[in-house]
């Protein structure tokens, strides 16, 4: 590979990172190329990007990206290294949970996921429950609405004997 090409491969797996705030670094060797097309189509589904990468480009790109602190990720890159971008945080746990009910990989061996790190194949079922932003976003707003909703409700029914009360005392008098 010329030195032109990798400089190219870093500057497109940057654009990647910047574009994803989900980062999921796999081992997904040992794979058959039936089960690798089978990830990948799960993957697609879920607007899940996988990208096999190698881990020098990958640290460069991680190295000189901006805003974004990887340094946690640097350990875990060795070996083969598949990459699944995307933009909530959870559904790559998802998926890999799933896939890997009839297959043994691919192995977690870290995610970025919401300015966290989280390093190890232990920590995919944490992942699966982690929550993203707009989630986070519903669960306050349901959580402020329902208070509202209450208040609303006893003054509509208050309202109604209220002001029966006060025709009854305008007829009576």
């Amino acid at each position: 590979m010329t030195r032109e090409e990798k400089d190219l491969q870093i500057t497109e797996l940057k654009q990647l990172l910047a574009d994803n705030s989900v980062v999921y670094l796999t081992d997904a060797s040992g794979l058959n190329s039936e089960a690798t097309t089978n990830l990948r189509r799960a993957c697609y589904k879920k607007d899940v990007y996988v990208r096999v990468v190698k881990n020098t480009l990958l640290r460069r790109a991680m190295d000189e990206s901006e805003g974004t602190d990887y340094s946690e990720l640097y350990e875990v890159l060795s070996g083969q290294t598949a990459l699944l971008l995307g933009n909530v945080g959870n559904v790559p746990a998802k998926l890999l949970k799933e896939f890997r009910k009839k297959h043994n990989k691919p192995v977690l061996k870290a995610a970025y996921v919401e300015e966290a790190c989280y390093l190890g194949d232990d920590q995919i079922d944490v992942l699966t429950e982690v929550k993203s932003k707009d989630e986070l976003v519903a669960d306050v707003i349901a959580l402020l609405q329902s208070p509202i909703k209450n208040v609303v409700g006893a003054l509509n029914s208050g309202g109604n004997t209220i002001s029966g009360l006060v025709k009854a005392l305008q007829e009576r008098g």
